[in-house]
């Protein structure tokens, strides 16, 4: 009998990926070079993972500028599949974080399939929560939001664990301004999934309905 795996709901319990990659698309053959995550429980970070992955294939001269990920660095580790075993049983039980999620959860979804595996989470994207709680940024990339904040971070991007340490990092900003703007202390995953769906001009009134000022 398989055992049931409950998720924890709260916002501030998550895990925070991040994917390097060969490209684009895995429709197009692109696979995974690199996953780095966070495990937040309560807003604490509680574990890490990280991995490089041999594609099977040599990246291209753009993707080792870009990421800093060498061929020979790929030469030496693990493939994807078996990578990609270890992270899914990293992310049993929690819901998940990305900024610009579509992407890294195309990647997730096409590595898992290969091997027969799955997860049970959802997931929640930070650059679509940031467009909504912080209009007045001109910028939502990951980097110039890093800025914005205050984040501390070691000038790092493009590589998946330090990627994952700052939107670890956005992710609890998002959710000081939900306590700090609108009075809401302790959200809940499905309500970070909300506000990313919910039209810029409507996002406000919809969380004061949720908590409303005294």
């Amino acid at each position: 009998m398989e055992s049931i795996v409950l998720l924890n709901n709260a916002a501030n319990s998550v895990i925070v990926l991040d994917f390097e990659t060969t490209g684009l698309s895995p429709n197009q053959g692109d696979r995974a070079i690199e996953i780095g995550a966070i495990k937040l429980v309560n807003g604490e970070v509680v574990d890490r993972f990280q991995q490089l992955m041999n594609p099977g294939f040599r990246v291209s001269s753009f993707i080792e500028g870009y990421t800093g990920i060498t061929n020979n660095m790929l030469a030496t580790a693990q493939s994807c599949d078996v990578v990609m075993n270890q992270f899914a049983d990293f992310i049993q039980g929690s819901n998940l974080v990305a900024h610009n999620a579509s992407f890294d959860q195309r990647f997730l979804d096409a590595e898992l399939e290969n091997i027969g595996r799955s997860y049970d989470g959802e997931f929640a994207c930070s650059l679509l929560v940031s467009r909504r709680l912080s209009q007045e940024v001109a910028s939502h990339k990951l980097g110039d939001l890093v800025r914005y904040h205050g984040i501390e971070n070691d000038g790092v991007f493009h590589r998946a664990l330090a990627d994952a340490e700052v939107t670890a990092a956005l992710w609890m900003v998002q959710l000081g301004i939900l306590k700090l703007d609108y009075g809401i202390d302790k959200p809940d995953f499905s309500l970070m999934k909300k506000i990313g769906k919910t039209p810029k001009s409507s996002v406000a009134k919809m969380l004061t309905k949720i908590h409303p000022p005294v």
